[in-house]
């Protein structure tokens, strides 16, 4: 099928660098991105100069493994970087966030899988519809797929993008990950939305394509969470549902402490006529109140995401309530990341309504990114409560008779 949409943003290749590089690069990016978020938000996609600033500073690469030329960065590193950029664009942190986390998935592929994906550099934009869709079938040597898959995040720029599809067989109802080539799909623009308009997250189409098996993995490869490698590196050894949530809930931290840093800045030099008279707003109770209680909830935020980065990237065992608690984490941040620009949006008035006031995107884009499955409290909480009161439950033979 033809190659739809925006040409790829190309970025020159460049060596491998050390794992701390991303943090630094991310500012460069934040100052190309912000001053092209509101494009992106007409547009519904991002533009090619900010997909380069993302790619140039290295988000793409960020999980790659060594041998390709990647990092092979840290956790911390990743939401740092990320943090950064949704500062200035949220939609630009998003699709950085995704392609950096959708390429550590890629090094679950077989070896020969992983050596396509990145034959012409570490920089390959990798997206991916893992909400499982389509029909895979098997065919000699590989599968065929075809159907729809929706919202895949900055397709438009992708060069690879990772789809979820079950395998036939009904009984064991095993899902499995496929990596087609973007030239093979079709992307239709399905992307009309509140929040988050700017990642272009449309939907492919594919009609007959052939994947060959070592382009693809299943999803107990990914659970396990070991990379196919002699030597992995940490961030291909770690639990998956650990540090999935920091995919989504990363971009929504930076885009509130944007808005917050941004609503600040605003506040403090406006005045309201209160009562026929001026008053500054720094001198509202009700602004301060927002101002405290919203910069406590993103400096939370950041601590508990700090605790699972600091768990992902321990060169130890990952201990047992790790990931249960990480479900509890991850929908608590959004929660709270979502009341705090709530907050600054009731103490924006009228004018905070207005599109492009510090605060109006960062409301609907936080709010979007909030919304998603992986963050959504309840189920989330069943799982921690799970694991949790479970070890308080006494076993059978401990239980009292009641004959």
């Amino acid at each position: 099928m033809p190659h739809s949409g925006p040409a790829p943003a190309t970025a020159p290749r460049r060596p491998a660098r050390g794992p701390e590089a991303l943090r630094g690069a991310a500012r460069a990016a934040r100052s190309t991105v912000s001053g092209l978020a509101r494009l992106a938000d007409r547009e519904r996609v991002l533009s090619p100069e900010a997909v380069r600033a993302i790619t140039q500073a290295g988000f793409p690469r960020h999980f790659v493994p060594r041998r390709f030329g990647g990092d092979a960065g840290t956790f911390t590193e990743f939401v740092a970087g990320v943090t950064e950029v949704a500062a200035g664009c949220a939609a630009a942190g998003w699709c950085a966030s995704l392609y950096a986390s959708h390429a550590r998935l890629a090094a679950y592929l077989p070896a020969r899988g992983q050596a396509e994906v990145w034959r012409e550099g570490p920089d390959a934009r990798v997206s991916a519809g893992f909400v499982p869709a389509g029909t895979a079938a098997r065919a000699p040597g590989g599968w065929v797929l075809n159907g729809t898959w929706n919202f895949i995040s900055g397709v438009d720029f992708a060069d690879w993008v990772l789809l979820a599809a079950w395998e036939p067989e009904p009984a064991e109802r095993r899902l499995r990950f496929f990596a087609v080539p973007r030239g093979a799909c079709e992307v239709r623009d399905t992307w009309f939305t509140v929040g988050l308009r700017g990642t272009g997250s449309k939907a492919v189409v594919l009609g007959e394509v052939f994947v060959p098996e070592h382009r693809t993995f299943a999803q107990a490869v990914l659970l396990a969470g070991t990379a196919p490698e002699a030597e992995p590196a940490r961030c291909h050894a770690v639990p998956f549902r650990l540090v999935n949530g920091l995919t989504m809930v990363t971009p929504a931290l930076g885009a509130a402490d944007g808005a917050l840093h941004e609503w600040s800045r605003w506040i403090a030099s406006r005045t309201e006529v209160l009562m026929g008279r001026a008053v500054p707003s720094a001198e509202k109770a009700s602004v301060q109140s927002a101002l405290a209680r919203s910069s406590a909830a993103v400096e939370a935020a950041s601590l508990l995401i700090g605790r699972i980065t600091a768990t992902a990237d321990a060169d130890a065992e990952v201990p047992a309530d790790a990931v249960p608690r990480s479900h509890r984490d991850y929908a608590v941040v959004a929660e709270s990341l979502t009341d705090a620009v709530d907050r600054l949006q009731r103490e924006s008035g009228a004018r905070g309504q207005a599109e492009g006031s510090p605060v109006e995107r960062a409301w609907r884009d936080v709010h979007a990114a909030a919304a998603h499955a992986a963050l959504q409290f309840d189920s989330n909480a069943a799982v921690y409560a799970r694991h949790t009161l479970g070890a308080y439950r006494p076993s059978t033979e401990e239980e009292p008779s009641h004959g």
